[in-house]
């Protein structure tokens, strides 16, 4: 068995140094290192040390040394100076395993049916939802607020004082919406557009 230590960890924007800190009790970029390149044996109570530092479940950073038929991997990266092979390839991350703890809610996700702003028909915004003392995170990201109705506002999120939320939706010259007392927020994680 492979370990998807490295791929979760780069998909969350997380570096050595940023995981090893968020361990309990904390540890060092090397270990964490040595764990994800298989230098150092992953044992159960490593992986659930790092799975929780990761908000994972500790199932998610395994996997088997062939995988299956079809899984999606990442071959190469584009830079400035064009496209270049990984050294190895990798597993990609699918949004659903980006889940902040094991038992979070499960991802939102919006689907654009018309152009709106830098959104284009067919795009699939997936979001993660926030509990609502932690959206000071969300700041300036796109979210989705449940409004009064079964209706929801969508947009850049402004502002938030005390229960009030204010979002920018996308577009010119959009009014900013204000949701008070919204049930839950859920932040813009990941953008999937067809091409």
């Amino acid at each position: 068995m492979l370990n998807r230590i490295r791929d979760i960890r780069k998909a969350k924007g997380l570096t050595l140094a940023d995981l090893a800190a968020a361990c309990v009790p904390p540890t060092t970029a090397q270990t964490i290192g040595r764990l994800e390149t298989g230098t150092r044996q992953l044992s159960l109570v490593w992986m659930n040390r790092i799975a929780a530092a990761l908000g994972v479940d500790p199932a998610s950073l395994m996997r088997a040394e062939t995988g299956p038929a079809g899984t999606a991997q990442i071959v190469a990266e584009l830079a400035a100076g064009g496209a270049s092979a990984l050294t190895s390839p990798r597993a990609a991350v699918l949004p659903s395993e980006l889940a902040d703890t094991p038992d979070a809610p499960p991802p939102l996700v919006l689907m654009v049916s018309e152009s709106v702003g830098e959104y284009r028909p067919g795009d699939l915004v997936w979001l993660r939802q926030l509990a609502l003392e932690d959206t000071q995170s969300a700041i300036n990201r796109d979210c989705l607020v449940p409004r009064p109705g079964g209706r929801f506002a969508f947009g850049r999120l402004i502002d938030r004082r005390g229960t009030l939320v204010g979002l920018l939706p996308p577009g010119a010259g959009q009014k900013q919406v204000v949701v008070d007392n919204p049930a839950w927020i859920a932040v813009a994680m990941m953008l999937v557009r067809p091409l």
